[in-house]
């Protein structure tokens, strides 16, 4: 029989949990980190409860990799070890002094192996295989040599995958995994259950151990604070029995997780600390199906189940507005290919299915472009924005005043463009949810347009969001004489949210006449002979459908 340190002796490389050395607080959250990334509840609680931290600018660096000194560090600090404990007793030669207590903490407890010849190999990048298998150390599986079988690697995936400790992670087992990927990682392993060995050991026999088994059972409790990381009932919580999360037996009962909804009303779950809000952060595993365009009733009725339609309670959002007139309506899940108008280019639709609660829940997100209205006010720490919106869409009564407490506003100068997402509050009025720059198509020109449905620049057609026409520079009725360059503002999907004139003035003309056979109801278009102000002559396409509508010119061709 192995035991502990001896199994992890035998392996090539140490495996350890995860990043930098940090103080506890609340999450403050980082400049390079939001919600559009989809580890940011793992990277926010994983920085209040002291286990990973960003650099002194305030970015966290989700693409960055972890070292194995790194992660020694922070595994000591995740298992609370006595680390100056076993400052001098570092048994190997290669790592830095800054490390050294750490590792060595982290060999003595059985945590981690070099990689031969006296040598740690800290400076190597932990790889998915490496850092789930001490996740799991930690929870209690592999206390054994034998568990291993003939591949580590494998049989590490594979317990690991059983546990969902890749959830939200996309690596194979010899990457090496990015501080956000590590992130996750971490959290996935505090939200597993703990375990024992309750397996046969067998015998020794000379090298040989006859009759191993491998068996592992999860740890209960019966105190309520391992109830505290699930919420609601589990298959044992009737009997007064709660299974143990490595969370609540490291921190006590003190990092809750419960059961909410995020401003824009999708599942999610707000973290606590220590009685303190952490944040609250989408339910990604609920989400099936999201789109960025128009959405139908055949759309939502092929993704969702006809026995979870009939069955499943349903709800619908708007910008966190309830929208049971839309769901009246159109009864929202049908096999109709008729367009929901809320829903469109740029619009953001989700839908959420929680077979275990039977809900359905769908939302849709605008996107609106916004403008500063003054510098960034610093005595303040608030800045003011205009919202764009278009009036035959919607008409939100939207609080402008940013505050710095609740965004990084303090390069923004007047004029400069913002994107921004909102969502209805208590009160029946909207607040700004998220702010972020366009992408911005500087001084272009405009070749070709539509009012509402495109532009062309550079040879590129761009479709305008559902939202794109409040604030439309392109929308005058001398478009095809116009010599401008514009701005063109995009939201985070590719579609046009605004456009915004830069240089250029109206080109003024004397039509002479134009050439148009009345009688052909399906002529667009006649040549024309102009004369321009600075003298010059040129023939010229026109439009007649527009120009028609322009002069209010009747059937005939009579000036009404």
């Amino acid at each position: 029989m192995r035991n502990l340190k001896r199994a992890l002796s035998l392996l090539l490389s140490s495996t350890m949990v995860l990043g930098m050395l940090v103080m506890g607080g609340s999450a403050a959250g980082y400049k390079d980190v939001d919600d559009s990334n989809v580890n940011q509840e793992a990277i926010e609680v994983l920085q209040t409860v002291g286990i990973m931290t960003g650099d002194q600018n305030g970015n966290f660096n989700p693409d960055g990799s972890i070292t194995r000194n790194e992660m020694a560090v922070v595994m000591a600090h995740l298992l609370n070890l006595d680390y100056d404990y076993y400052r001098g007793t570092n048994p190997f030669t290669d790592v830095p002094e800054w490390a050294a207590p750490y590792v060595a903490a982290c060999a003595a407890e059985g945590v981690v192996a070099g990689i031969g010849n006296g040598q740690f190999g800290g400076n190597q990048k932990v790889t998915a295989a490496q850092a789930s298998l001490m996740i799991m150390k930690a929870l209690g599986y592999f206390q054994n040599a034998e568990d291993f079988g003939s591949d580590w690697q494998v049989a590490t995936i594979r317990q690991a995958s059983y546990i969902n400790l890749f959830d939200q992670i996309n690596a194979s087992a010899e990457s090496a995994l990015t501080r956000a990927q590590v992130a996750q990682l971490v959290l996935n392993g505090l939200q597993a259950k703990t375990v024992y060995f309750t397996g046969d050991k067998g015998i020794q026999i000379g090298d040989v151990t006859v009759g191993y088994r491998a068996e592992y059972t999860p740890k209960t409790g019966t105190d309520k604070k391992y109830n505290t990381l699930v919420s609601g009932k589990t298959d044992i919580s009737e009997q007064g029995q709660y299974y143990i999360q490595l969370g609540e037996e490291l921190y006590e009962g003190q990092l809750r997780k419960a059961p909410d909804a995020d401003d824009f009303d999708r599942p999610a779950f707000t973290w606590s600390y220590k009685a303190q809000k952490i944040g609250t952060y989408v339910d990604w595993s609920l989400l099936v199906k999201e789109y960025t365009t128009a959405v139908t009733g055949e759309d939502l009725y092929n993704v969702l189940t006809s026995s979870a339609i009939k069955k499943y309670d349903f709800a619908y959002y708007v910008d966190g507005k309830a929208r049971e007139d839309v769901i009246k309506t159109s009864n929202m899940i049908r096999t109709n290919t008729k367009d929901y108008t809320t829903t469109g280019n740029g619009v953001l639709t989700q839908v959420f299915v929680d077979n275990e609660e039977e809900e359905i829940t769908i939302t849709s997100i605008n996107t609106f472009l916004a403008e500063a209205t003054a510098d960034y006010n610093a005595k303040k720490d608030t800045l003011t924005i205009d919202i764009f919106q278009d009036k035959g869409i919607t008409k939100y009564n939207i609080n402008k005043t940013l505050s710095g407490n609740d965004f990084d506003i303090a390069d923004y100068k007047e004029g400069d463009m913002l994107r921004v997402c909102v969502a209805e509050n208590a009160k029946g009025d909207y607040d700004v949810i998220t702010i972020a720059d366009p992408e911005v198509l500087s001084d272009s020109t405009v070749t070709k347009f539509s009012d509402k449905n495109y532009l062309v620049t550079d040879g590129t057609q761009y479709d305008y969001a559902m939202m794109g026409d409040a604030q439309n520079d392109l929308d005058d009725y001398y478009g095809s004489l116009l010599d401008n360059t514009y701005n063109i503002y995009l939201d985070q999907y590719g579609y046009v949210i605004g456009t915004v004139k830069t240089s250029g003035e109206l080109k003024y003309l004397f039509l002479t006449g134009y050439d148009l056979n009345t009688s052909n109801l399906s002529v667009r278009t006649a040549d024309g002979a102009a004369i321009f102000l600075d003298g010059t002559m040129s023939q010229i396409k026109i439009n007649v459908t527009d120009t028609d509508f322009n002069l209010d010119v009747d059937a005939n061709g009579e000036l009404n």
